[in-house]
Protein backbone atom coordinates (compact mmCIF):
# COMPACT_ATOMS: atom_id res chain seq x y z
CA UNK A 1 0.00 0.00 0.00
CA UNK A 2 1.18 3.39 -0.90
CA UNK A 3 0.98 6.57 0.45
CA UNK A 4 0.58 9.53 -2.07
CA UNK A 5 0.88 13.26 -1.45
CA UNK A 6 1.61 16.43 -3.36
CA UNK A 7 4.26 18.98 -2.07
CA UNK A 8 3.67 22.10 -4.19
CA UNK A 9 4.51 20.45 -7.78
CA UNK A 10 6.32 17.37 -6.34
CA UNK A 11 4.52 14.42 -6.36
CA UNK A 12 5.27 11.87 -3.26
CA UNK A 13 5.22 8.56 -2.37
CA UNK A 14 5.76 6.28 0.91
CA UNK A 15 5.30 3.02 0.87
CA UNK A 16 3.42 2.29 4.13
CA UNK A 17 3.04 -1.32 3.96
CA UNK A 18 3.25 -4.12 1.78
CA UNK A 19 1.61 -7.77 1.38
CA UNK A 20 2.57 -11.46 -0.71
CA UNK A 21 0.05 -12.66 -3.05
CA UNK A 22 0.74 -16.07 -2.07
CA UNK A 23 -0.65 -14.90 1.50
CA UNK A 24 -3.90 -13.26 -0.19
CA UNK A 25 -6.67 -15.20 0.92
CA UNK A 26 -9.68 -13.92 -0.81
CA UNK A 27 -10.46 -10.76 -2.94
CA UNK A 28 -14.38 -9.54 -1.91
CA UNK A 29 -15.98 -6.74 -3.84
CA UNK A 30 -18.75 -6.47 -1.16
CA UNK A 31 -21.44 -5.69 -3.97
CA UNK A 32 -21.34 -6.88 -7.63
CA UNK A 33 -24.60 -5.40 -8.75
CA UNK A 34 -23.83 -1.81 -7.83
CA UNK A 35 -21.30 0.56 -9.11
CA UNK A 36 -18.98 0.44 -6.07
CA UNK A 37 -15.05 1.01 -5.48
CA UNK A 38 -15.05 -0.91 -1.80
CA UNK A 39 -13.98 -4.04 -1.67
CA UNK A 40 -11.53 -5.90 1.05
CA UNK A 41 -8.93 -8.07 0.56
CA UNK A 42 -8.41 -10.98 2.93
CA UNK A 43 -4.98 -11.71 4.32
CA UNK A 44 -4.56 -12.82 7.77
CA UNK A 45 -6.43 -9.52 8.12
CA UNK A 46 -9.21 -8.01 6.41
CA UNK A 47 -8.18 -4.77 4.88
CA UNK A 48 -10.74 -2.46 3.41
CA UNK A 49 -9.58 -0.62 0.38
CA UNK A 50 -11.41 1.88 -2.06
CA UNK A 51 -10.78 2.05 -5.36
CA UNK A 52 -10.05 5.37 -7.45
CA UNK A 53 -13.61 3.83 -9.31
CA UNK A 54 -15.08 0.31 -9.95
CA UNK A 55 -13.35 0.05 -12.71
CA UNK A 56 -10.33 0.09 -11.48
CA UNK A 57 -11.48 -2.22 -9.04
CA UNK A 58 -11.89 -4.96 -11.23
CA UNK A 59 -8.96 -3.80 -12.80
CA UNK A 60 -6.96 -4.65 -9.85
CA UNK A 61 -8.93 -8.22 -9.69
CA UNK A 62 -7.74 -9.06 -12.94
CA UNK A 63 -3.95 -8.09 -12.55
CA UNK A 64 -4.13 -9.95 -9.15
CA UNK A 65 -5.79 -13.39 -10.75
CA UNK A 66 -3.63 -13.04 -13.96
CA UNK A 67 -0.61 -12.30 -11.73
CA UNK A 68 -1.54 -15.75 -9.52
CA UNK A 69 -2.43 -18.19 -12.69
CA UNK A 70 1.13 -17.16 -14.13
CA UNK A 71 3.10 -17.23 -10.97
CA UNK A 72 1.40 -19.17 -8.14
CA UNK A 73 -0.98 -20.82 -9.64
CA UNK A 74 -2.80 -20.73 -5.57
CA UNK A 75 -6.64 -21.51 -5.30
CA UNK A 76 -8.22 -17.74 -4.03
CA UNK A 77 -11.34 -16.57 -4.41
CA UNK A 78 -12.68 -13.60 -6.28
CA UNK A 79 -16.17 -13.03 -4.64
CA UNK A 80 -19.01 -10.52 -5.16
CA UNK A 81 -17.43 -9.58 -8.44
CA UNK A 82 -19.64 -9.64 -11.96
CA UNK A 83 -17.73 -12.75 -13.38
CA UNK A 84 -18.69 -11.02 -16.44
CA UNK A 85 -16.42 -7.75 -16.20
CA UNK A 86 -13.25 -10.31 -14.34
CA UNK A 87 -12.42 -12.39 -17.44
CA UNK A 88 -10.71 -10.35 -20.19
CA UNK A 89 -11.78 -12.58 -23.18
CA UNK A 90 -15.72 -12.26 -22.16
CA UNK A 91 -17.49 -10.54 -25.20
CA UNK A 92 -18.62 -7.74 -22.45
CA UNK A 93 -15.27 -6.42 -21.23
CA UNK A 94 -14.29 -3.59 -20.80
CA UNK A 95 -12.31 -3.06 -23.55
CA UNK A 96 -15.12 -3.92 -26.01
CA UNK A 97 -18.08 -2.67 -23.56
CA UNK A 98 -17.90 1.17 -25.42
CA UNK A 99 -17.89 0.00 -28.76
CA UNK A 100 -20.87 -2.22 -27.90
CA UNK A 101 -22.76 0.65 -26.13
CA UNK A 102 -22.41 2.72 -29.02
CA UNK A 103 -23.18 0.24 -31.55
CA UNK A 104 -26.54 -0.70 -29.27
CA UNK A 105 -27.52 3.21 -29.17
CA UNK A 106 -26.66 3.51 -33.16
CA UNK A 107 -29.29 0.59 -33.29
CA UNK A 108 -32.17 2.42 -31.32
CA UNK A 109 -32.04 5.17 -33.13
CA UNK A 110 -31.93 3.86 -36.36
CA UNK A 111 -35.25 1.85 -35.32
CA UNK A 112 -36.50 5.31 -33.80
CA UNK A 113 -36.05 6.64 -37.13
CA UNK A 114 -37.71 4.54 -39.24
CA UNK A 115 -40.59 4.04 -37.32
CA UNK A 116 -40.86 8.03 -37.67
CA UNK A 117 -40.66 7.38 -41.39
CA UNK A 118 -43.34 4.89 -41.64
CA UNK A 119 -46.46 5.75 -42.13
CA UNK A 120 -49.51 3.62 -40.58
CA UNK A 121 -53.00 3.99 -42.04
Amino acid sequence: MVKHWRVDREEKYEIVEKWFLKDLEMIDGKEADTDNPYFDMHFHKVYNMEAYSCASKYTFARSLNKLNAMYLKKDFKIVNFDDTYLNDDSFWSSSNRDFLVVMRVCFYASNLLCLSLCRFS
